[in-house]
C-alpha cells in the first residue's frame, strides 16, 4: 500500500501539545503522553488524547468562543485584547464559601465549579450543580473538572470547526468545510438555557434568572416568540425520561427546540451517545439533541483512523465513522 500521498498532505502547523502529560485511563501503566503524528492517539499506551487531559483552560475558552463566534451565541464570548480578532469563550464560574462555625477564629470552605450555567442567581445554580450527579460536577481538581475537559475534546473537537487543525486539507475541501461549519452555526447549534419551569426564554431581571415562580396568571415570553407561561397547576415533564419535573427545581431549556420543551439537568444529554452535553453546548438535529462530534457525524463521514470529517467526493455519500483512511 502507498502511504506517500497520504503522509505529504498530514499539516505540521498544529502539533499536538501535552507531550508527557499522564493517561488518566492507565493510572501510572502509561509513561506519558507522546502523540502519533497523525492518529489522535498516545503512541505509549494507544489511548486517546482526551484520555491524558491535553488541553489547558485558556486552549478551552479558545476552541469555545471560536465555535460560538459568529453565531447567535456570540454573547457568551469576548473579543481577545491585542490579539488576532479571536474571540474567547466566556466561561461562567461559581465560587462558593460557606463558613465553618466553630469556637475559635471563624474559618471558611470554599468550593470552586470551573464551569456553572450563566445568568443564574448564585442559589439556583447551586440547585442545578445538585441535580446532576457529584461525579460529573466540575469542581476544581475533581474528576468531575477533568470529566468536563475529556467531553470538551470529544464532543467538540477543534479540527471538527478549524480547518487548520486537519490534515492538509485541499483549497476545495477547506471552502466545504468552512461552507459546512458556518451552517451549523447559523442552522443548529445552540447552548441550553437554565431556569424554573415555565420560565425559559423570560426575560431576565438584572441579567440574572429568578428563582421564584411565576406568578399564576403572569405570561412569559420566550426569545423565539412563544408563550412558555407555566399556569398554576399545570404538570410538565421531561422530553426524555418524561417523569414530571417539580416547579421548584430548575429544568434545561433548547431554545431551537422551542420553549414548550424542557429537559431535566441529568436528562441533557446526547441522543446518540448519551453523554450529558458539556456546558450545555447542543446540536439540534431532526427533533433530537446531540453533541457537536455525533451531529457532524450524521451530515459526513469520519475516519476511523485520524478521527477528521471527511470532505472530499470519495467519502461524500458515506455517514459516520468509516474504517478505510481519508
Amino acid at each position: 500500500m502507498d502511504l506517500s500521498s497520504g503522509i505529504q498532505k498530514v499539516s505540521i502547523s498544529q502539533q499536538p501539545s501535552g507531550r508527557g502529560a499522564p493517561c488518566l485511563r492507565c493510572r501510572g501503566m502509561c509513561t506519558g503522553f507522546e502523540p502519533h503524528f497523525w492518529r489522535k492517539i498516545c503512541k505509549s499506551c494507544k489511548c486517546s488524547q482526551e484520555e491524558h487531559s491535553l488541553s489547558s483552560d485558556a486552549e478551552d475558552d479558545r476552541k469555545i468562543g471560536r465555535l460560538l463566534s459568529d453565531s447567535k451565541y456570540s454573547s457568551l464570548t469576548a473579543r481577545v485584547k491585542g490579539g488576532d480578532g479571536a474571540r474567547i469563550y466566556k466561561r461562567n464560574r461559581m465560587i462558593i464559601t460557606n463558613p465553618i462555625v466553630s469556637r475559635k477564629d471563624p474559618t471558611f470552605d470554599t468550593v470552586t465549579y470551573e464551569w456553572a450555567p450563566p445568568g443564574l442567581t448564585q442559589k439556583l445554580a447551586t440547585q442545578y450543580m445538585g441535580l446532576i450527579s457529584k461525579e460529573m460536577q466540575p469542581v476544581a481538581g475533581t474528576e468531575g473538572a477533568y470529566y468536563r475537559r475529556r467531553r470538551l475534546m470529544k464532543q467538540l473537537p477543534i479540527y471538527d470547526q478549524d480547518p487548520s487543525y486537519c490534515h492538509g486539507l485541499a483549497e476545495s475541501e477547506i471552502k466545504l468545510m468552512e461552507d459546512f461549519v458556518k451552517k451549523y452555526k447559523n442552522d443548529v447549534l445552540g447552548v441550553g438555557e437554565v431556569a424554573l419551569p415555565g420560565q425559559g426564554g423570560a426575560t431576565k431581571e438584572d441579567g440574572k434568572q429568578s428563582d421564584k415562580n411565576i406568578t399564576a396568571g403572569k405570561e412569559a415570553i420566550s426569545t423565539n416568540g412563544t408563550l412558555s407561561d407555566a399556569p398554576k397547576g399545570q404538570e410538565l415533564f421531561c422530553d426524555l425520561c418524561k417523569q414530571q419535573l417539580p416547579m421548584e427545581h430548575p429544568v434545561v431549556y433548547a431554545d431551537r427546540a422551542g420553549y414548550n420543551r424542557q429537559w431535566h439537568p441529568a436528562c441533557f444529554v446526547c441522543s446518540k451517545c448519551s453523554e450529558p452535553l458539556v456546558d450545555l453546548i447542543y446540536f439540534w438535529n431532526s427533533g433530537s439533541i446531540c453533541c457537536g462530534r455525533h451531529y457532524c457525524e450524521t451530515k459526513k463521514p469520519r475516519c476511523a483512523a485520524c478521527d477528521e470529517i471527511i470532505f472530499h467526493e470519495k467519502g461524500a455519500t458515506a455517514k459516520g465513522p468509516l474504517t478505510s483512511w481519508s
